[in-house]
């Protein structure tokens, strides 16, 4: 028998429950299961038989099946869980597995992370009797899988024994589900998966079924959509799924040419009341689909769309998955947005900004306190020009904070001063103290229909507009006086040793006088662009033609630049330093295109003698000492900004200081 349970819900036996036959197996079981348990009391026997025959009937018999038929969507089914087992997992992150039953059927589950409380508290066991109030389902594998995002405990039952003689269902095809009674079969004390205790085949004869409601539980959809998955309930093994969600940034389409050819892609981030993940198309999808998505309208996007672990450098959204548009992926906006959220944001105030790390990607909502002019600035890294423009944000803390805008944004920034401004996805410079710069994947929100926003214009209008407001350039200076670093300090090796210079995430500056003892003359050089101001490596695609993929231009030669190793030693120990084109070139004497000739016309000796000649020499080195990771393995390395050789008039003065301190009466030498 089918029931539905919506609003009440039974806790005794209906006169027109199972017939006694139907029930001998039930009660069988539990005398057999209170017989191994110890001594059994006719009262006792009868209160488990009252408690099992009462949460048989509470069960809402038959739901599973049509659950995945998804032909008749089930309200909040009543079902016991008969199994409960963490998930193997490669991640940090704990999830658990379920089994659930309807005394029909079996269905494996899977509890959302926000669920974990209900199992590490003990609240939901083996054997509770519980009622799903938003779930979905998913098709994994020949496998049908319960994604459970919250339950009740129905604690009135306690905790039983395996109710019933489920079996499992058993994939035949769209709409074709069947009972499957044999392996999947599933012992009252055994768990999924293992061989356990079969139960003898059974004909399953079920009665006409009415049709149940659609589930209003956010899961499920209308209309030619299908069901409607919440975004967390996301994974690599989900099968066929919808989301409805709000597309709240959309990046600008990004180019590349390399040796397997040309290409291009855009990035969008899309949000629903569950989480928000971030979704890429690649070439075909960048002309089907760029144009059509729009920044804070709603969308159905539907399987088959690629769901992938998330590559974290290019994302600072707080979900373990991406999707990746393919060319079958249905798109559709949506006319209803109801149920559906505007961006959400996680601020940290600017006063905290000085306990945030430096490159680290924050949100921050602010009142625009001036505008700076649009200017431009050429990259280091792509030699291409950018448009920017300086933003000053203050907030109810005390504090102001310059904001960068890039690009399109800039160009186009027209908002009013004394307006709020929200952002999401804004990088931490250390610039100044501390500045912020608005990412290619962040967004911007003028007035955002928020609490924070209200609140912050309240205050601006009260009393905020009249008050002065704190940089954190003075606060940073402040912190490094006071941690006792100097950027010019000069050092010897044994004091960059003890001190533990670049073994915290922060860049240590130091200066050391040493003396070239050996250089590498391994991988000494690479081939650079020609580009001024390039200097990336090129490949060569064919004999002559020298690729640069950053410029996306070919030149027939490349030129070669210093990267050394070199090992400097002073009277307190040995360091190894890296050194680039300008340093190599005043150790060498000469440039790295005419070391590499010399090296290509095979003068092995005249190249050593060259390396020979560059060691016994004494340099003043500028260096910057941070972590690094190699071989995932970290180190830290010690990069070489600038190289002088010895000025001996300074260093004689010096030396001179230094004596002077132990000369001190008044036929010294160095009397002033």
């Amino acid at each position: 028998m089918v029931r539905r349970h919506v609003g009440t819900y039974p806790t005794l036996a209906s006169p027109n429950a199972s017939s006694a036959k139907d029930q001998a197996p039930l009660i069988e079981q539990t005398s057999q299961n209170s017989s191994s348990s110890g001594t059994i009391t006719p009262d006792s026997q009868q209160s488990e038989l009252s408690r099992m025959a009462d949460a048989a009937n509470a069960l809402t018999q038959g739901c599973l099946l049509q659950i995945s038929q998804k032909n008749n969507e089930v309200e909040q089914p009543i079902l016991q869980c008969v199994q409960i087992k963490p998930m193997n997992s490669n991640r940090d992150q704990e999830r658990y597995r379920v089994v659930m039953n309807d005394s029909i059927n079996f269905m494996q589950g899977m509890l959302t992370q926000q669920m974990n409380y209900m199992v590490n508290e003990q609240k939901l066991k083996k054997g509770s009797i519980v009622r799903l109030t938003q779930f979905t389902s998913n098709f994994v594998k020949d496998k049908h899988i319960l994604v459970i995002l919250a339950l009740d405990i129905l604690e009135e039952y306690g905790e039983l024994e395996k109710i019933g003689q489920p079996v499992a269902i058993e994939y035949k095809g769209e709409g074709s589900e069947e009972v499957k009674p044999q392996p999947g079969n599933i012992a009252g004390d055994g768990f999924y998966g293992n061989k356990a205790q079969q139960a003898q085949p059974q004909q399953v004869k079920q009665e006409q079924q009415r049709s149940l409601p659609s589930r209003t539980n956010g899961s499920a959809g209308g209309g030619s959509h299908g069901a409607i998955y919440p975004i967390e309930s996301l994974s690599p093994y989900a099968h066929k799924w919808t989301i409805k969600a709000r597309c709240t940034s959309k990046g600008e389409i990004k180019t590349w040419h390399n040796t397997r050819g040309d290409g291009k892609l855009f990035s969008a981030n899309f949000l629903d009341e569950s989480s928000e993940i971030r979704a890429t198309g690649f070439n075909n999808a960048v002309d089907q689909w760029y144009d059509v998505l729009q920044e804070g309208s709603v969308y159905y996007i539907s399987s088959p769309c690629k769901v992938q672990l998330a590559k974290k450098q290019y994302s600072n959204l707080p979900n373990d998955y991406e999707l990746t548009f393919e060319n079958d992926t249905i798109i559709e906006k949506a006319e209803d947005a109801e149920g559906v959220p505007q961006v959400s944001f996680n601020f940290t105030s600017l006063a905290d900004l000085q306990n945030v790390e430096k490159d680290n990607t924050i949100d921050c909502i602010g009142v625009l306190s001036d505008v700076g002019e649009l200017s431009e600035i050429t990259s280091k890294t792509t030699n291409k020009p950018f448009n920017k423009r300086e933003l000053t944000l203050v907030d109810n803390t005390g504090y102001n904070v310059r904001l960068t805008v890039w690009g399109k944004t800039a160009q186009s920034f027209d908002t009013s001063l004394e307006s709020v401004l929200a952002f999401k996805g804004v990088k931490v410079s250390d610039f100044g103290g501390r500045s912020l710069s608005l990412l290619s994947s962040g967004s911007m929100t003028v007035d955002p229909d928020i609490e924070q926003a209200y609140q912050l214009k309240g205050w601006y209008s009260a009393s905020g507009r009249n008050e002065q407001f704190q940089t954190h350039a003075n606060t940073m200076s402040t912190v490094i006086a006071t941690s006792g670093s100097d950027r010019n300090a000069t050092k010897t090796i044994g004091q960059v040793r003890d001190e533990n210079l670049g073994m915290t995430d922060d860049t240590d500056w130091f200066s050391i006088k040493a003396t070239v003892i050996y250089v590498k003359a391994d991988n000494f050089a690479y081939p650079a662009c020609l580009s001024e101001n390039c200097n990336k490596k090129v490949v060569e695609t064919d004999p002559g033609q020298w690729r640069c993929e950053k410029c996306d231009k070919t030149w027939d030669r490349p030129e070669y630049r210093y990267i050394m190793s070199v090992n400097v030693s002073d009277h307190t120990g040995q360091i190894w330093l890296s050194c680039f084109d300008e340093t190599g070139k005043a150790m060498m004497g000469m440039s790295a295109n005419d070391v590499h000739a010399m090296k290509e016309e095979g003068d092995e000796r005249k190249v050593a003698e060259v390396f020979q000649d560059a060691t016994c020499r004494t340099y003043i080195f500028r260096c910057k000492a941070k972590m690094d990771n190699f071989q995932d393995q970290q180190r830290v390395r010690y990069q070489v900004q600038a190289a002088q050789p010895l000025n001996f008039a300074v260093e004689a003065n010096k030396l001179a200081k230094v004596i002077e301190q132990y000369s001190i009466n008044s036929d010294s030498l160095f009397v002033s």
